[in-house]
């Protein structure tokens, strides 16, 4: 196996709780929950009426009106916090050569990307208005647009590729990136999780599911609480987390900043069932394993891990066991967080979520909160930083993902030391 190092050199980020990446990162080691009364629609025939939107964003920063009315939400979001990931990383586009262009490729993970756009065009047909349904609804209703809009926006004629896997998307989609450049294959990637699915039929989807919270609507920055006894599901949300991943005598080349090396990647299936978590916890488990063995890291160096942390009564308990599976005793010693107990489960995204926060935490040497932590479930017994993040110089860190479909994938990122 190649020997090449993966680094970490840009981040961006659209959050509930924060546009930009700083703004994103202040608010979640606040604490500071961006969930609240949808905005997007007229929510009031929904039980659930709450969700992690991204507050205050404007698109025409990056599209004309006009191109606005032929792309799905997700689209702009993408490329927001790709701007912000490529400027972080020091890449200056315009000072790019052909051979440049055509070797930065995109690997993005997402759960849909087009659900509000598809929804719309539905609508029109089953209205009776078959001459009013655009002619970009073909297009933008296939998961693999996200990665094209990305490429085509920016001129990277590298690879573009979309993984759509449920809620390990992003993981997994950064887990291909890293392979493939510790390979050998490629020097850098622009990789990272988009989703934009608070929509009418998504919310009500959800509903039938009985997956959502629905006593807190007039309390909304209490709706995501894992890890309590009184959960009662994910809250919706949407957002985008993009990164630079780049070899690292490739990126000392260009003397970039590095947040954080990733290395090790770990995937696995239950096989078990469309929706629901083995109760054994045991793929969880075996993911996490291959993910450090990937990285060459033994249980005792981990110090921290950004749980999926739904707040769903099965996710919490079953991922912390887990947990303690993979790590036998260390578990009860290493901190750990959901930052969906702020900004909500964005699906698709939730694995370039939990990067971005490990990626940061390493960097800065702080690890954020679980917010809402009121009523401890006595099986959700670890040390989940409840209510206060914790200052703390940590040397590796877990992001962990489980997804609907039997899905479970982790990411070890590591403290960079050259």
């Amino acid at each position: 196996m190649s020997s090449r190092r993966v680094v970490i050199t840009g981040l961006g980020a659209l959050s509930p709780n924060g546009i930009g990446r700083e703004n994103f990162w202040k608010n979640t080691c606040g604490g500071v929950s961006g969930i609240g009364r949808i905005a997007g629609f007229d929510p009031s025939g929904l039980s659930c009426q709450i969700a992690g939107e991204v507050k205050g964003f404007d698109p025409g920063i990056y599209y004309p009106a006009a191109d606005l009315k032929k792309l799905p939400r997700a689209v702009p979001l993408a490329i927001a916090a790709s701007t912000e990931a490529l400027g972080d990383a020091g890449i200056d586009l315009k000072a790019f050569s052909e051979e440049d262009f055509e070797n930065l490729g995109v690997i993005v993970g997402t759960g849909g990307s087009g659900f509000d756009f598809s929804e719309k065009q539905f609508e029109i047909y089953f209205s009776g208005r078959k001459n009013k349904v655009s002619p970009y609804a073909i297009s933008n209703s296939l998961v693999g647009m996200l990665s094209s809009e990305i490429s085509i926006y920016f001129g990277l004629q590298g690879r573009s590729h979309v993984i759509s896997n449920g809620c390990t998307s992003s993981t997994d989609a950064i887990g291909y990136a890293f392979h493939t450049i510790r390979g050998g294959q490629e020097n850098w990637f622009l990789s990272g999780g988009v989703e934009a699915c608070v929509t009418p039929a998504m919310m009500a989807g959800f509903e039938r599911m009985r997956v959502n919270p629905v006593n807190y609507n007039d309390s909304p920055a209490r709706a995501s609480r894992p890890f309590n006894i009184d959960r009662e599901g994910f809250v919706l949300a949407e957002g985008a987390w993009m990164m630079v991943l780049e070899e690292l005598e490739h990126a000392k080349r260009r003397g970039a900043e590095i947040y954080a090396e990733i290395t090790g990647y770990g995937s696995t299936c239950d096989a078990y069932h469309r929706v629901a978590i083995m109760p054994d916890g045991r793929q969880s488990t075996r993911a996490i394993n291959l993910a450090m063995k990937d990285a060459k890291t033994g249980r005792e160096e981990v110090g921290y891990i950004n749980f999926h942390g739904t707040s769903t009564p099965l996710n919490d308990r079953i991922e912390t066991l887990a947990v303690k599976q993979a790590f036998n005793s260390h578990a009860m010693r290493i901190p750990a967080s959901s930052t969906k107990s702020m900004v909500g489960h964005p699906q698709g995204a939730s694995g370039a979520l939990g990067c971005s926060v490990a990626a940061l935490s390493l960097k800065r040497g702080f690890l954020p909160p679980t917010i809402n932590m009121e009523n401890p479930d006595p099986e959700c017994d670890m040390d989940y930083l409840a209510n206060t993040g914790r200052e703390t110089a940590v040397r590796v860190a877990i992001s962990n993902c489980i997804s609907f479909g039997s899905k479970n994938s982790a990411l070890v990122l590591k403290k960079f030391a050259d």
